[in-house]
């Protein structure tokens, strides 16, 4: 247990504690837009068919913008990017608001959405280069690595857990326009914290040339991203089948705290994928995972009350976050450090793309043949992702080197310069 808190001090120690939490609170906002934007159109149009669209293209945005602002980090260094799309963010979801509440026609107020959805800062990928970088100019060990991989997918789990929760209650207490306006004001702050953090000028971006320029991706690359988006569809079709499930039972108001239970359980499944010895490759952990999806999920296709729901999407969560981190450690692993914001900020898009598909085709199967037919889709993509997982060798790439070499000391400085308090804040 002291080797294990150890390895999170450790961790912690690489960027310094601030970092973690500023990460944390720019990530909630990416949770809590889709079901804020959802409520939001939903409440002002008196149209769910418009509250889905809308919805869809927010998801659209994030899918197709994550990847292009990785790969502008990549090349342009996270500063500047960061920056920019964290104030572009910032005003586009005020503008949704807005717009939502103007009842504006429902074109408009989807190509807002899209703005919205495209510049998403992707904070969480960022917050992965950036702690790997600098493990690896620490020379740090594979027990490091791989505890920076479960500290983040901690966090990321935590925050798609608490980020509905805080949307519903802002619901609660005053409309759905306050927490979208919360997860704007949030954003702007700690958006631009995180980009202005030392820490930040540590990742600056490789010389351009053509060898960079034709850097190809191994085939690999591309099974982990469907791995990812095809997770992405679990978590999508769970939630149809969650929704439609406790509908027939006359308990709607509880399958947020289902949905919530299941994230939970990941998120300490997460934690705890640090304690799993360095000896069990990465390949060993991605086939374990996948078989435990696909092995955990069967039972929701039986589930008939409300208690047997919780014991069966608690337990499949167990299953969620090692699946999760592990594609992180293989993408790390294999693709070339010029390239690895770009990477990681596939996979997230991958989440949320795979989970917008499959919440509306599951949804519709989920009317039609009931909740068993929402979740037999959840099984669908975890056998789809254990074929990936037991057909695919990932192999470790060359040039892993992420950005121009930066010295122990320049590290130890910007840790120390993101520690102590600045100059204004000693003048008051």
């Amino acid at each position: 247990m002291s080797t294990y808190r150890q390895s999170y001090r450790e961790a912690i120690a690489l960027t310094g504690p601030v970092l973690p939490l500023i990460s944390f609170f720019g990530r909630l906002p990416l949770a809590m837009c889709q079901l804020g934007t959802l409520l939001l159109v939903a409440e002002t149009s008196g149209s769910l068919g418009t509250a889905g669209l809308v919805g869809g293209a927010l998801a659209a945005g994030q899918t197709v913008g994550g990847p292009l602002l990785g790969r502008a980090a990549d090349r342009r260094g996270q500063r500047v990017v960061v920056l920019s799309a964290t104030l572009l963010n910032a005003v586009a979801v005020t503008a949704l608001v807005l717009a939502a509440l103007a009842r504006t026609e429902t074109l408009p107020l989807a190509l807002i959405a899209v703005v919205a959805g495209a510049s998403v800062p992707q904070i969480g990928p960022m917050s992965r280069t950036r702690t790997l970088a600098l493990a690896h100019r620490g020379n740090a060990d594979e027990r490091l690595i791989g505890t920076v991989l479960s500290f983040e997918g901690t966090l990321d789990e935590v925050t798609f857990v608490l980020g509905p929760a805080l949307v519903g209650l802002a619901v609660a207490v005053a409309h759905p326009a306050a927490a979208l306006l919360v997860a704007a004001a949030l954003l702007a702050v700690c958006g631009t914290w995180f980009a202005l953090h030392p820490t930040a000028s540590l990742l600056r971006p490789a010389a351009r040339t053509a060898s960079t320029e034709r850097t190809r991706l191994p085939g690999s690359v591309y099974a982990l991203r469907a791995s990812m988006a095809l997770q992405g569809a679990m978590f999508g079709a769970s939630q149809a089948g969650i929704t439609a499930l406790t509908e027939d039972l006359g308990m709607p108001e509880q399958a947020g705290l289902v949905y919530a239970a299941m994230g939970v359980m990941s998120a300490v499944a997460g934690f705890s994928m640090a304690a799993v010895p360095a000896r069990i490759g990465l390949s060993t952990r991605w086939r374990a995972a996948t078989a435990a999806l696909v092995v955990l999920s069967v039972p929701l296709v039986f589930v008939g009350s409300l208690w047997a729901l919780y014991v069966v999407v608690v337990v499949l969560g167990v299953a969620y976050a090692p699946h999760m981190i592990t594609i992180f450690g293989l993408t790390e692993r294999v693709v070339p450090g010029r390239r690895l914001a770009e990477s990681m900020a596939w996979l997230m898009s991958g989440i949320v793309g795979g989970q917008a598909l499959a919440l509306a085709l599951s949804g519709r199967l989920a009317e039609t043949s009931g909740p068993p037919a929402a979740f037999a889709v959840a099984i669908g993509a975890a056998v789809l992702c254990a074929g990936l997982a037991w057909t695919v060798r990932p192999r470790a790439a060359r040039g892993r080197t992420v950005t121009t070499p930066v010295t122990t000391a320049d590290a130890e400085q910007a840790t120390r310069d993101a520690e102590a308090p600045s100059d204004t804040a000693r003048s008051t």
